[in-house]
């Protein structure tokens, strides 16, 4: 009997789905007396693109499918969960296009995403799907906005508090005692004060306080597209869609106070079991850095700016100050002299984006002010410029220049004439004594001379708190999160506003659902797509979304709500937890369902969410526990990221300036341009089929190919990243086709270890296709090849099975709990092997074998497991263990040598005596013909070891 892939691998997916195989069990569905320990493994949140799956994307979902189908065998109720991040900009690009609405390309791209899923045979549990873009899901992405709204952070208790708590503290006290996370420009107020003001004054003030809050932020802005772009969608200072000009310009954007959470996410890193790489990574994005605010007071005037410094005990060295172009002083303390080229300088910064600008070591450019500084110590002018090389965004945007110690600030200065002051002159000091290094000496100040570092660090954060001039102060790189798209496709926010001011609706109100445009573009006047909306204004009264004839002037009572909506990453922030309680109507997760599931016990996703998704899922879940709706706070316990299956990709080479495309083998030193060309085109051997590359590449059909002498065109080949725009995709759905789903899986197993990156290569599936169809031949030994597996077997005739058996056992069980699935692989072959040479084909050997493949294999394993006489799938079935026993040796193979000259060797009893093993060694035939008739001068016998015989 054949192994027929494509019928067993479609009747056992029939099976799963119909029998809800995967099925996690919710904690109050579990009788009394059957409890079982609980598993999570999650797989990173799939967004759902037009182009489906290629093979490099199921790897991650593979390893973590080997993992939940283990702990089933091992006796644990598993959640493994699948959904679809489904907000998003691809599709709402096609409906720019298109006119088509991107909730229908969606559902396309979801179908053909299940589709391909379900081909690879995966343990998801499908009843708990989830889609960020439905209604039903986003309704509680509102509702945790809704609640970072009425939240703020109190650093006293360390946590994050209800705004109606810090109502009552203003109400009795004023805010002067008050330690939280809020904007740098709150002004102290009394109690009295508070009671005083009226409500519109109030609510300006806790918008300062909350932990999601409006503020204006510098962002990359494309006046074309009418929207702002993210940095990576922007590829040398244009548009990576359309190629448009972007330039920097603030905005009033939607926040997230990430920043006051930052001491936590770097301290909890040592909680959960990630990567060092990977915590590494989350700690540099922190940035965590201990120093002093320095205030710097403005001559002629009643402003300061203020800067945080990590070597404040350098200030000595200052001889100028530089401002981020976009500082909100520049233009309050520029002099009419200097306002042109101020101006100018400040507009031409504006087309860089942040990117760029750090990126950029080699262009100096700057301009002054006009304006001077006041040293806070020895009060003398100091001059200050903007430059494009300081980032608002970072720190408070603004700098003291010490020329003498910062190359930047010394390029800077020598570019434009200004002083340099060697703070470190007659100093005991190295090359690296500006990083910060013990035994570092100050000289060049009246009280800090002769001073180590850290005691002139410390002099000098004592000395700027004694006169007012700052404070020490401990920073972070961490930057509050923006939270605004001006985009269609994405969660509306719950807001509507009243007088200028942002209003959550009532969160019994939720969903507020996305309404229907006629087109996706923003509008004329540079609204997002929602200003197109007939129908966004929030009735107070009726509490209901309602049209108005003129949006300048709504009925009484009727506001405009949020035109922005939110990013990609607010679905994502928080999935883990539907998928706990994905059907409950009242709450986002119940508090039983989430006590019983924790978190995510493993995750498996890329390395390109080290810091943005990770973070911001730890911040939510933070602040989640912090108010109480979950009882932890980390998301994921254990994190691995899966290495990149790499393509090999394929090239012809065309003569530089004419259309002559020349075989691999004859470039040589000609002029040539490499030309990518789709893999499909491209036989095993390396040649190029060229009428069809005539037909795919229309502007080559009159080329001349120069081929080989045996008329073929080779190509070139080079392993690169799998995409569609180099031609080099794999799709998994060919494979299935052609090999089996059980196939890809243990092949992208056997690639190489998991965290690694590795190169496809089709040409080496066959030899685990054929390793599959030897397992499937051990229980197949019948004379046509019908299921023959052997109940009773003659004395003895076991052992080497069960040996066989066991010892594979160990190794995989091993070798699964340390993610070594590649090892795993090579194992189950050497077991295979081994077994087909002991002509092995006893159940009590063979049905182990069958649940041991089976989270690798499962459609196969599933077939086996039928034949073998069960009725219940085999994900039922108790995963075996291995008996020491078996692996104890009970012989060893002794290396028969003549005169030191090893000759074969002899598989023999561990129990035999020196005496034992002599006579049994004479006794061979081979030791006869080797000895000829002579009588051994000597025998060497080491017991266990070797054999040598002296003639």
């Amino acid at each position: 009997m054949n192994y027929n892939f494509n019928e067993i691998e479609a009747r056992w997916q029939k099976y799963w789905a119909e029998n809800q195989t995967f099925k996690a069990k919710n904690p109050g569905s579990i009788p009394k007396g059957e409890e079982l320990p609980k598993y999570y493994v999650l797989d990173m949140f799939p967004y759902p693109s037009g182009a489906g799956l290629h093979v490099g994307h199921p790897l991650g979902y593979i390893a973590s499918d080997i993992y939940a189908r283990y702990k089933r065998h091992k006796g644990f109720n598993v959640l493994h969960p699948q959904g679809y991040d489904s907000f998003g900009l691809p599709a709402e690009q096609y409906a720019i296009q298109t006119g088509q609405h991107p909730a229908l390309t969606t559902e396309n791209n979801i179908k053909r995403y299940r589709e391909q899923l379900d081909k690879i045979g995966f343990s998801f549990d499908w009843s708990r799907e989830v889609r960020t873009s439905n209604p039903d899901y986003y309704k509680w992405t509102q509702w945790i906005f809704i609640q970072l709204f009425e939240s703020w952070y109190d650093y006293e208790q360390d946590k994050s508090r209800a705004i109606s708590e810090l109502e009552e503290i203003f109400s009795a006290e004023g805010n002067t005692r008050v330690k939280a996370a809020c904007d740098d420009e709150v002004e102290d107020f009394s109690a009295e004060e508070w009671n005083a003001f009226s409500s519109e004054e109030k609510q300006r003030i806790l918008l300062k306080y909350r932990l999601t809050y409006l503020a204006e932020t510098e962002v990359n802005w494309c006046p074309q597209l009418g929207t702002v772009l993210a940095n990576d969608e922007i590829v040398n200072g244009v548009s990576e869609r359309g190629g448009h000009p972007v330039i920097r310009k603030k905005m009033t954007q939607w926040s997230m106070r990430i920043s006051a959470f930052a001491e936590r996410l770097l301290q909890d890193l040592d909680k959960i079991d990630w990567t060092e790489s990977l915590k590494e990574s989350q700690r540099n994005w922190i940035g965590k850095s201990e120093g002093a605010q320095i205030k710097f007071k403005i001559q002629n005037s009643k402003f300061k700016i203020p800067v945080f410094s990590t070597r404040p005990d350098t200030i000595f060295g200052v001889t100028f100050m530089t401002l981020a172009p976009e500082h909100e002083l520049v233009q309050k303390i520029t002099t009419p002299e200097q306002k042109e080229e101020v101006e100018a300088y400040i507009a031409a910064s504006a087309k860089k984006s942040e990117r760029e600008r750090m990126a950029d070591v080699k262009t100096i450019s700057g301009a002054f002010t006009g304006a001077y500084a006041e040293h806070p110590f020895t009060k003398e002018p100091v001059p200050i410029w903007i430059g494009d090389y300081v980032l608002a965004g970072y720190g408070t945007g603004a700098v003291m220049s010490v020329p003498c110690g910062d190359q930047r600030d010394y390029d800077f200065a020598r570019h434009f004439d200004l002083p340099i002051t060697n703070i470190f002159e007659n100093a005991d000091i190295s090359e690296e004594a500006f990083s910060g290094k013990e035994g570092t000496v100050i000289a060049n100040s009246d009280f800090l001379s002769g001073l180590e570092y850290k005691e002139a660090l410390q002099r000098v954060i004592l000395e700027l708190e004694k006169t007012g001039h700052g404070y020490g102060k401990t920073n972070y790189r961490l930057r509050d999160a923006v939270f605004s798209r001006q985009r269609y496709w994405g969660e509306p926010f719950p807001i509507y506003y009243k007088k200028g001011l942002p209003h959550p609706i009532p969160t019994h109100c939720l969903p507020l659902e996305l309404p229907e445009v006629e087109k996706y573009l923003p509008t004329e006047e540079g609204e997002p797509p929602l200003g197109r909306a007939e129908k966004w204004h929030w009735d107070e009264k009726n509490e209901k979304v309602v049209a108005v004839e003129d949006n300048e002037k709504p009925p009484l009572g009727v506001w405009g709500l949020e035109l922005n909506t939110m990013p990609g990453w607010a679905g994502s922030s928080w999935y883990l937890f539907r998928y706990m309680d994905p059907h409950n109507e009242e709450t986002f997760v119940s508090k039983e369902a989430q006590q019983y599931w924790e978190n995510v016990d493993l995750y498996i996703g890329g390395s390109e969410h080290a810091t943005g998704h990770l973070l911001y899922s730890r911040f939510w879940t933070k602040f989640l526990h912090d108010r109480g709706f979950l009882s932890v706070e980390e998301p994921f316990k254990k994190l691995i990221n899966q290495g990149m299956i790499l393509g090999t990709s394929a090239f012809v080479y065309r003569l530089e300036g004419e259309n002559v495309l020349l075989s691999k083998n004859l470039v040589g030193k000609n002029n040539v341009q490499p030309i990518h060309v789709d893999v499909s085109l491209v036989n095993a051997s390396d040649e190029l089929d060229i009428e069809g590359f005539k037909k795919w590449r229309p502007e080559f059909a009159e080329a001349k190919f120069v081929t080989e002498e045996d008329g073929t065109y080779k190509v070139g080949r080079e392993v690169e990243k799998m995409s569609k725009s180099k031609y080099n995709v794999v799709n998994p759905d060919d494979i299935c086709e052609n090999y089996g789903a059980d196939t890809l899986r243990m092949y992208e197993m056997f690639l190489g270890p998991l965290e690694q990156a590795k190169p496809w290569n089709t040409a080496g599936i066959t030899g685990v296709h054929n390793f599959l169809k030897k397992l499937w031949k051990l229980y197949h030994s019948g004379p046509d090849g019908e299921f023959l597996v052997e109940t009773s077997h003659p004395s003895g005739g076991i052992e080497g099975g069960l040996k066989t058996l066991h010892k594979t056992i160990k190794k995989v069980t091993e070798d699964i709990e340390n993610f070594s699935f590649n090892t795993s692989v090579s194992t189950f072959m050497i077991c295979v092997n081994e077994l087909s040479a002991q002509n092995c084909n006893q159940k009590e050997v063979l049905e182990p074998l069958a649940v041991l493949i089976a989270p690798y294999a499962p459609h196969i394993a599933e077939e086996l497991w039928a034949k073998l006489g069960h009725s219940e799938s085999v994900v039922t079935a108790a995963y075996p263990v291995y008996e020491e026993k078996y692996l104890v040796e009970s012989t060893k193979n002794y290396p028969v040598s003549f005169n030191g000259k090893m000759r074969f060797t002899m598989e023999l009893s561990l129990d035999l005596s020196e005496e034992e093993i002599e006579k049994t060694v004479l006794a061979d035939e081979r030791t006869k013909n080797y000895l000829s008739g002579k009588t051994p001068k000597k025998m060497i016998v080491v017991p266990g070891k070797i054999v040598n015989i002296v003639i």
